[in-house]
């Protein structure tokens, strides 16, 4: 009996002793989820304004859009209206061609041939010089080789007319080799055709496309300008002086037909 009393104590004391230490723990626990402190609520005005901010930038975007798809859309149809107008142009030219074979005209044969030398020697001279050919340098080759086969058919005339617009277009890409003293750059895109413009206001003319180049020299306001080129928001132009360089967009416009 001794002996199971002590034991029983020792037990029971260890009892004491594993209940004592887990209600600490359980009261340890519950001291840590006491009442825990809730952030501040956001002003109402906060809410209002980062909701009113978010609803611009979406109406932005939305505007963007927009405007993206009517630009891609009037892109299509001007696409389609030169397509059209090409078409119209060439059927044009083959009428004309045609005339000139039923109609017997007078031109020599001396002439058509001249003028045929003359545009393919121009021609060269431009393919030579140029570092990329416009689009006008493959027309006119086309038109000559068009000529050339009016003129195996004895039609002088249509041969004449062929080869004369020929050289019209020769000409235009000898007025765009005007700005080729001037490197080609990385994603500069010709124009089709050489466009008529005038500066806007007294402007710079810089060495690149962008502020950062040096200015080569100053145009005065309405000063007449050939714009051969361009490149993100900037014109390569030539001025009437044949300097050429490059110029922001805004700075110039169509110049007027007068």
């Amino acid at each position: 009996m001794s002996r199971v009393y002590p034991l029983t104590f020792q037990v029971f004391k260890c009892g004491l002793v594993l209940a004592g230490f887990t209600s600490g723990i359980l009261l340890a626990g519950c001291a840590g989820k006491g009442p825990q402190a809730q952030p501040a609520p956001e002003p109402a005005e906060g809410r209002a304004g980062a909701q009113s901010l978010a609803e611009r930038q979406a109406a932005r975007i939305s505007a963007l859009e927009q405007s993206m798809a009517e630009l891609q859309l009037g892109l299509m149809e001007r696409e389609a209206q030169v397509t059209e107008l090409q078409a119209k142009l060439d059927e044009a030219i083959q009428e004309v061609v045609r005339t000139k074979s039923k109609l017997q005209s007078v031109e020599s044969r001396a002439e058509a041939a001249s003028t045929m030398a003359e545009a393919e020697i121009a021609l060269k001279a431009v393919r030579a010089e140029a570092a990329e050919p416009g689009p006008e340098v493959f027309q006119a080759e086309q038109l000559l080789e068009m000529s050339a086969r009016e003129f195996e058919s004895r039609n002088y005339g249509g041969s004449l007319y062929l080869a004369s617009q020929a050289m019209s277009l020769v000409n235009i890409g000898k007025r765009r080799l005007g700005g080729a003293d001037m490197p080609h750059r990385a994603g500069e895109v010709l124009f089709a055709i050489p466009l008529s413009l005038e500066a806007t206001r007294n402007s710079n003319v810089r060495e690149g496309p962008g502020r950062g180049f040096k200015v080569l020299f100053t145009l005065q306001e309405r000063a007449r300008l050939v714009g051969l080129a361009y490149k993100d928001q900037w014109v390569r132009v030539r001025d009437d002086n044949g300097r050429s360089g490059w110029i922001f967009h805004s700075l110039v416009h169509s110049r007027p037909n007068h």
